[in-house]
């Protein structure tokens, strides 16, 4: 079997390319054929010198998994079998990693597995949640409604994802910013100085000695200080990877001022839209919490949902245990309690996750807006601070001639 690259056209005129594995020529053209399609152009797809090299392939991004469930679902939908919905999406799929992947999951189907058992392979593109959701739509017969919902959960969750992505690159982008532009005030700038006050003849004032020491303590010390620098990154990676050290972090980061409360509605959000769409899935309770826990993003947050998972294995309510956490708040909780009594949970959870994802988007906005000004205040008065300390001499001396 060879992969071969082709272009045709539909009977709108439309023109359409895409690849295909097929014995020959000939076979391409007949499966086109088939398809509908009139085929222009078919060639054998010439082999990639890198596409053993793991490194070198480009990444599955989100956007990928996202189209592939969405047009899964609607062929689905169309009433095509598995097989030649994923045979379609395989040809027409650009990304050559996730191409591989997706030959790899029809060739398993093909073969006797489930859809759901074939994708486990790869949970890096379809997670535990994926997994158990597909399983779901293919013992209760509703896949294309599963994909749906999927798709609609994934794009919520990366539009989620980037909303505190933005939130957080804009200080860290300031922040180096201003690193850099004293570290070169430092290196480059004040040496100039300190040459002209060489022959002063007069006791520079404090400030201005504390700057030209620190200029002279990082030119001399540089390399030191970059591998204090990533020695210290490296310690906190290390740090954060061991189960104190993630539990302790990540509980300091809810705690922060501004940070932790759009972290906490983050987590809020996350946690009832995945268990809302899992639920309405037909997943059952105990494995949806095992799953949620583990996609949780945050150590605390993780063990919160583990122990009301142990809470209703023991025959207790889910709200009971969120609210001992102290994780959640008491409207979570009580809306919680209000849906389980009601037989509406999962309704209910979506409606708590469509209100906090709204919350995220104003502790956003507001923690942007107050971010920015504090940043613009901390660089002028850091590298004014230095301007000013460099030019008291000059004004000292401006003063004594005057005077």
């Amino acid at each position: 079997m060879a992969l071969y690259l082709w272009e045709g056209k539909r009977k709108d005129q439309s023109t359409q390319k895409g690849e295909m594995e097929a014995p020959s020529e000939e076979a391409v053209r007949a499966q086109l054929q088939r398809q509908r399609i009139t085929p222009i152009k078919v060639k054998k797809k010439p082999k990639d010198l890198f596409e053993n090299v793991a490194f070198l392939q480009p990444r599955v991004k989100e956007e990928n998994v996202i189209i592939f469930a969405r047009q899964f679902s609607t062929m689905i939908d169309a009433g095509l079998p598995i097989v030649q919905c994923l045979d379609i999406l395989f040809s027409q799929e650009d990304n050559p990693t996730f191409r591989k992947i997706l030959k790899s999951i029809k060739d398993s189907v093909e073969g006797g597995q489930t859809l759901a058992d074939a994708m486990k392979p790869f949970p890096d593109q379809f997670d535990n949640l994926f997994v158990n959701m597909i399983a779901a739509g293919e013992a209760g017969g509703i896949l294309d409604v599963i994909l749906k919902r999927l798709s609609a959960y994934m794009e919520k969750a990366a539009k989620l994802k980037r909303q505190v992505k933005g939130a957080m690159m804009y200080p860290l982008i300031t922040l180096s910013i201003a690193v850099l532009v004293v570290i070169v005030i430092l290196v480059f700038v004040i040496p100039v100085f300190q040459e002209m006050f060489a022959d002063f003849g007069k006791e520079l004032p404090a400030p201005t000695q504390f700057v030209i020491f620190l200029s002279d303590t990082v030119k001399s010390q540089i390399h030191f200080i970059i591998i204090a620098f990533v020695l210290l990154v490296l310690a906190y990676r290390q740090f954060y990877k061991t189960e104190k050290g993630r539990l302790f972090m990540d509980g300091l980061f809810l705690k922060f001022p501004i940070v932790g409360i759009l972290l906490r509605k983050v987590a809020v959000a996350r946690f009832t839209r995945t268990m809302g769409t899992m639920l309405a899935s037909g997943v059952s309770i105990l494995d949806a919490l095992d799953i949620v826990a583990r996609t949780a993003g945050n150590k605390v947050v993780e063990n919160a949902v583990f122990k009301v998972r142990s809470g209703i294995s023991e025959g207790r309510t889910m709200a009971d245990p969120l609210l001992e956490s102290g994780v959640f708040p008491s409207m979570v909780c009580q809306m919680i309690s209000v849906g389980e009594s009601t037989g509406a949970l999962d309704a209910m959870l979506e409606k708590i996750a469509d209100f906090y994802e709204e919350e995220v988007d104003a502790a956003v906005e507001s923690l942007t807006s107050a971010i920015e000004p504090l940043m613009m205040v901390f660089m002028g008065g850091l590298i004014g601070g230095l301007v000013v300390s460099m030019y008291l001499p000059v004004f000292q001396l401006a003063g004594a001639v005057s005077g």
